[in-house]
């Protein structure tokens, strides 16, 4: 396999010129602007000190660059995997210890262990156990419950869990005790990034700005909320009147270190681990997948892995926490031109240069402010009419991605995701346990079989023709004895069975024990099995059995050669133009 195969950077590094340098500069600098203020708040939503989120804001961005094959994607923390750490370390350390940071750094290295070994053994596929609807109702409730947990910095209150029903009722006793100059400014924070995510564009166009110029200002509302924020709290002493600000931050960049090295907790971490690593991939592949083919590149599964994986190492040993590609970064990223990973670079850059030289700045930020930044960020992936949408076209996705719902709701991030994926395969099993089955008939005047319940066909008393919609796996295996004794019951003058297998990818040890005991049974009635359109890997695998040997019947190329050797006068009648069929039909 050729080194460029799991080096993209090779590809795109030896066409690299000053114009992408240009474009990928200004994008980092946009980026830069929007990363800072979240690489803090999703740290302290992590549980974690604030500097953190900016140590996994550097060392992971330049891995990817080297790894990953996206040339838009945006590595950083994110909310979901953010709250999916506090969850997994909030009941084992206090927030901010010590042991809870190095805690983090594990859990950052398991990931990174387990997605880089994904890719060396190309287990991509395992991340397609999260159907799309537990996805997208994972993360709705996830940006829920975050919103609804970062309420206490708003309100200046103490208040702890991992579900609704352990967080609300903690708000609701602490209302009372609301700290107001903390509540204003928390108001102020969200009424102003609300405003300026929707309105502030258009604004700046209409004073004379470009069009593009007037996006990138827009989308350093964050940095100017945390301008004036603090500026408000130094001028004014807030923190000394009860205001929680962010206080000290490390100034210089992270030194290389090691996470906790502790086995027992490693194996602890590990379940939780997977899922942040799963949860992770899919939502950096999706992002990646979409704004990859709106300038029709394409990226790898397996570099993405590595990709991640190598950012996730990095972070372990930096200080940082896990990390993933970022839906709102990666499409700012895209939007403000960025060409290839170097964007990223330049953006590690940026970060790299601000803990050295602003972090003192950022001494007197309110908290309030950055859970602000939180709410207004998570919330805009609460999609919740994705539910009815789901619903609507297949119940049991609605029933699988509601129960996501509930359950993180409810219960815990990592109970609901387990949930969810859970009754997805349950449902699945089931769903497949009874796959549909139709009896067909020929079309006049054609080739063509279909179903006698839903077109005018034509059926020979002899032949029973019966198309199997779904592979044949040991789900299933039984309902197909008994669908067949069933019709084979209501119809004594049948003498030929012809399984039509167009639909089925599949036939397992279960499924070809079940054909076997229809064949005897068969027998016994004094009927002949026979198989159509079987499709050829089903073919190859058959072959490696003794079935076609000793089962009697043939297998037909299509199902109109397999009518036309078991019932020939039935098709050549069936061919015939109608007004022959007519003059051939006896009289009343």
């Amino acid at each position: 396999m050729k080194l460029s195969h799991w080096l993209p950077c090779l590809e795109w590094g030896r066409c690299y010129d000053r114009s992408s340098a240009a474009q990928d500069g200004l994008a980092a600098l946009i980026v830069t602007l929007m990363l800072i203020p979240q690489s803090l708040a999703y740290a302290m939503l992590a549980g974690l000190p604030p500097v953190t989120g900016l140590y996994a804001s550097i060392l992971p961005l330049l891995a990817y660059a080297v790894f990953g094959s996206s040339r838009t994607l945006a590595v950083g923390p994110v909310a979901v995997v953010s709250l999916m750490t506090a969850a997994a370390l909030a009941p084992l350390f206090p927030a901010g210890s010590e042991a809870y940071i190095g805690a983090a750094m594990l859990l950052a290295l398991l990931s990174g262990l387990l997605l880089s070994s994904m890719a060396m053994l190309r287990l991509g596929f395992l991340a397609n156990f999260l159907s799309h609807p537990v996805v997208s109702g994972f993360i709705s409730a996830s940006g829920i419950l975050i919103a609804v947990g970062q309420l206490k910095h708003l309100l200046g209150i103490s208040a702890s869990g991992e579900s609704l029903r352990q967080v609300i009722p903690q708000l609701w006793l602490g209302l009372p005790s609301a700290h107001w100059q903390t509540v204003l400014i928390g108001v102020f924070s969200l009424v102003w990034l609300w405003w300026a995510r929707a309105r502030l564009k258009p604004v700046l166009q209409r004073m004379g700005l470009s069009v593009q110029m007037a996006g990138n200002l827009a989308k350093a509302g964050p940095v100017m909320a945390i301008i004036a924020a603090i500026t408000a709290v130094s001028l004014l002493q807030l923190e000394h009147a009860g205001v929680k600000v962010v206080g000290v931050i490390p100034q210089g960049l992270p030194g290389l270190m090691l996470p906790t090295l502790d086995i027992a907790l490693a194996m602890q971490l590990l379940p939780a681990a997977l899922l942040i690593s799963l949860v992770g991939f899919v939502e950096s592949v999706s992002v990646g997948q979409t704004l990859a083919a709106k300038r029709r590149q394409r990226i790898e599964p397996d570099n993405e892995l590595l990709g991640l994986g190598t950012a996730n190492l990095s972070a372990a040993f930096s200080g940082g926490f896990p990390v993933t590609g970022g839906f709102s970064r990666s499409v700012v990223n895209y939007d403000a031109g960025a060409q290839t990973p170097m964007a990223g670079v330049f953006t590690a850059a940026g970060i790299g240069l601000s803990v050295m030289l602003l972090t003192p700045l950022l001494h007197n930020l309110p908290q309030a402010v950055l859970a602000a930044t939180i709410i207004v960020a998570v919330l805009s992936l609460v999609d919740l009419g994705s539910l009815s949408r789901t619903w609507r076209y297949s119940r049991p996705d609605g029933v699988a991605q509601l129960a996501t719902i509930i359950g993180v709701l409810l219960i815990g991030v990592e109970a609901g995701i387990l949930i969810g994926v859970g009754l997805s395969l349950l449902l699945f099993l089931w769903r497949t346990s009874q796959p549909h089955m139709a009896v067909v008939g020929q079309v006049p005047g054609s080739e063509h079989f279909r179903n006698i319940e839903r077109f005018a066909v034509i059926e020979s008393p002899n032949v029973l023709s019966l198309r199997v919609d779904e592979s044949l796996y040991f789900p299933n295996a039984r309902y197909l004895e008994d669908r067949i004794g069933e019709l084979i019951a209501n119809r004594p003058q049948v003498r030929h069975l012809v399984l039509m297998c167009s639909g089925v990818n599949l036939i397992d040890a279960s499924a070809l024990d079940s054909l076997e005991a229809v064949v005897e049974r068969l027998k016994t009635a004094n009927i002949q099995l026979h198989l159509s359109e079987v499709k050829g890997p089903v073919m190859d695998q058959l072959r490696r059995s003794s079935f076609l040997q000793h089962f009697g019947g043939q297998v037909f190329i299509s199902q109109f050669e397999a009518l036309k050797a078991l019932a020939p006068q039935l098709t050549q009648q069936t061919l015939l133009p109608s007004n022959l069929r007519a003059d051939t039909q006896p009289h009343a």
